[in-house]
């Protein structure tokens, strides 16, 4: 007799998951942290994620994908894309303290990752090459059109972005708190201004 059929929303367990791993690490979470986050049990688990823990991971970190790529899209329409960028970082300093301590998957997942696993590490690298990317296509418009003075490369500058934002989420668990981070993001933000 086959157990009960897997009833589940894909897209609302993943960000269960995801908001486990986020907080914990892909190395300290354990599969009952997960099947608790989840509510499911383990042979729903086995059956919807073959791969187990590393396959969940993945496609978590996956989904923060999407979230950039709809940033790129609102980039790509935008007649101001540095103001969102901007923006972007800005809103980083008015997280909330848990958020601030968790900093971000992906950033957190390419340190954790060095050493441990090499295709989850590359995942991740590949998401924050293509964020890069994303900053630097937005920077070579603005400057083109004129709205950025700074003329200095767009590809060193949206590794520059990249380069702040890791840095930044290391400051952030640092100082947890919007009127310290606000004033170093302004001041990092003066090279794209």
């Amino acid at each position: 007799m086959r157990g009960r059929p897997t009833i589940y929303d894909d897209k609302d367990v993943l960000e269960k998951a995801q908001k486990v791993f986020w907080t914990k690490g892909f190395t300290a979470t354990s599969l009952e942290d997960i099947l608790s986050a989840m509510g499911i049990g383990s042979g729903s688990f086995y059956n919807a994620f073959k791969g187990g823990k590393k396959e969940l991971f993945r496609k978590a970190i996956l989904q923060r994908r999407e979230a950039f790529n709809q940033f790129k899209e609102e980039l790509n329409k935008s007649n101001a894309p540095i103001d969102l960028i901007k923006d972007f970082f800005r809103s980083i300093s008015k997280d909330d303290r848990q958020t601030h301590l968790q900093g971000c998957i992906i950033v957190n997942t390419v340190v954790e990752m060095a050493s441990l696993d090499e295709d989850l590490e590359k995942e991740a690298v590949t998401i924050l090459m293509e964020v890069e990317q994303m900053f630097t296509a937005a920077i070579e418009k603005a400057q083109k059109k004129g709205t950025l003075k700074n003329q200095t490369d767009p590809v060193v500058l949206g590794r520059y972005l990249i380069t702040f934002w890791g840095g930044l989420n290391v400051l952030r668990r640092m100082y947890p708190d919007h009127k310290q981070l606000i004033k170093q993001i302004d001041m990092q933000l003066e090279i794209i201004s």
